[in-house]
């Protein structure tokens, strides 16, 4: 009995520990909405590059929607989460939140008002950044974004993924707090882009997988592919399915570009990044290059050979187009000539097919969106679109078996009726 009882009390002090943990935050005083004035013109410089290598923009704002107001639809595993307004409105947004209420945020994921918030807010990234880095960008935020009164949807969880107070749980587990500490066994520019990638870049995210409670994996599944959306997001380390592993120049043309000569140009989610990735100071995005760079494959030349010379032998030849042995694929090449082969053609334009990582991927799903939205290329790309094409699903999965067999060595690919419904869903637009 007394062994029981003593089991009783040590759980009760655990109990009450763990909830003194997670109800430690208490609501942080409102301010008067600073001036503009008030903040240093460099500083604000220095946040408006910021606030984009951290892609506030891109999640912090609906379609239709003024930017930064927030009201985007994010779909998780575990529900929808809508975005927060981060305008200085001070009403709906962030004007009364002081520098340290947003340094919380960033750093610990608890709001002013003492609130978990939902890790669809990367701060186990952003806890990362420098002080002076988040000092610029709530200047940025507060003084060069327009306030605007809009309040997002309430996010609406089921149980118990509605429970805020159990992100402490998560917070323990998964949140390492403080700013980044630099590698001493590698050079200054790799840990530069350590810090942008991990930090403010939160590469990881949408590119490693994640645990079955949200946290992503490490170790070697840092960077092994992962999901955003509605769009599969390929690794970027040794798994990486480029048929040409990443080097730091190709890194370079794809962030700065969206578009690199041996692997095509970017998609999806992707894009937007690229959008501000554009406008950032160039030793950042070849430093931020080096360091992706460093979990790549060795490049091995006589192999990236060998993979252009498969790609441009499978490209469509329009003085002898192709006409595949198997019978079933024989329509899928009389569709691609019809629809893609005035691009994707030898010698043509665009990338080989065969050296994209969208074709070589263990699903069709980019492929098919990118076959029904198009492309709209980032600026350092604009003379790379693509339209949308007009073409029913059966037409479609007979091109998309015709391609993975053409244009890569990869096993076919299953249930593209499946994927093809998937996509046509009027919640995959999102």
């Amino acid at each position: 009995m007394r062994f029981l009882f003593g089991i009783v009390v040590v759980g009760l002090v655990v109990l009450v520990g763990a909830l003194a943990y997670a109800m430690r935050y208490d609501e942080m005083a409102e301010i008067t909405p600073p001036a503009a004035s008030t903040f240093d013109r460099a500083l604000l410089d220095k946040g408006t590059l910021m606030a984009g290598m951290g892609d506030c923009e891109v999640c912090h704002t609906r379609a239709g929607g003024e930017p930064y107001a927030g009201g985007l639809a994010l779909p998780t595993p575990f529900g929808t989460i809508y975005t927060t307004n981060i305008t200085p409105d001070p009403e709906t947004g962030i004007g009364k939140w002081s520098l340290e209420a947003f340094t919380r945020a960033m750093r610990e994921g608890v709001d002013r008002e003492g609130e978990y918030l939902y890790p669809a807010f990367p701060y186990n990234h952003f806890t990362k950044t420098t002080d002076e880095d988040i000092k610029a960008i709530y200047a940025f935020l507060m003084a060069r974004v327009k306030p605007v009164k809009y309040t997002a949807p309430e996010t609406a969880l089921p149980f118990p993924f509605n429970i805020r107070l159990s992100l402490a749980g998560w917070n323990f587990l998964f949140l390492k707090k403080g700013p980044y500490q630099p590698d001493p066994t590698k050079d200054e520019d790799w840990n530069r882009g350590a810090y942008l990638v991990e930090g403010l870049g939160h590469c990881g995210s949408c590119h490693s997988p994640l645990n079955a409670l949200g946290g992503e994996k490490g170790g070697a599944n840092k960077f092994a592919g992962g999901a955003a959306e509605v769009w599969y997001v390929p690794p970027l380390n040794t798994a990486s399915l480029a048929p040409i592993p990443w080097a730091p120049s190709a890194l370079v043309n794809y962030l700065f570009d969206g578009w690199d000569k041996q692997h095509g140009i970017t998609a999806g989610p992707m894009t937007p990044i690229i959008r501000h990735l554009y406008d950032q100071d160039e030793d950042d995005v070849f430093a931020m290059a080096e360091y992706i760079a460093s979990f790549q494959r060795p490049i091995e030349q006589a192999k990236v050979d060998d993979a252009m010379a498969f790609a441009k032998a499978r490209e469509w030849n329009p003085d002898a187009p192709t006409k595949p042995a198997d019978p079933a694929l024989q329509k899928g090449a009389t569709d691609f000539g019809r629809l893609c082969a005035n691009c994707h053609k030898l010698n043509g334009q665009p990338v080989p097919l065969g050296l994209t990582t969208t074709v070589n991927m263990p699903d069709p799903s980019n492929v098919i969106r990118i076959v029904i939205e198009g492309i709209k290329p980032p600026p350092g790309s604009r003379d790379r679109s693509m339209p949308p094409l007009l073409v029913n699903d059966g037409d479609l999965a007979a091109m998309l078996a015709f391609m993975r067999a053409q244009f890569t060595t990869k096993p076919a690919w299953t249930n593209i009726d499946e994927h093809i419904k998937a996509a046509r869903a009027p919640a995959a637009g999102h």
